[in-house]
């Protein structure tokens, strides 16, 4: 399983990021994804959840209503939309799944949101 995330950056606050999370070594359209976050000094927390067929979406309190996740299953990959961003999302971004007993995530993207 591997797990490659993109797309992060420095974004004034109010700005907008989309991640994407390219996947490869298992059948991406089989499983469901998901995205954590881990800011400096505080533990992962979960972000958003996908369904393996993108049809059921879940999001944590801090970014409902200004992130959307979504996938496309022709390309194996996930992504995450977030807007009306604020310096409390800066953090590194993963993703992860988990495959049998097997759970992968990848190495991080950072996401930085200052003025």
């Amino acid at each position: 399983v591997q797990l490659v995330e993109s797309g992060g950056g420095l974004v004034q606050p109010g700005g907008s990021l989309r991640l994407s999370c390219a996947a490869s070594g298992f059948p991406f359209s089989s499983y469901t994804m998901r995205w954590y976050r881990q800011a400096p000094g505080k533990e992962r927390e979960l972000v958003a959840t996908i369904s393996s067929s993108g049809g059921t979406t879940n999001y944590a309190d801090p970014v409902k209503g200004r992130s959307t996740i979504s996938r496309d299953n022709a390309k194996n990959t996930v992504y995450l939309q977030m807007n009306s961003l604020k310096p409390a999302d800066t953090a590194v971004y993963y993703c992860y799944t988990k495959v049998g007993w097997d759970a992968s995530w990848g190495q991080g993207t950072q996401v930085t949101v200052s003025s």
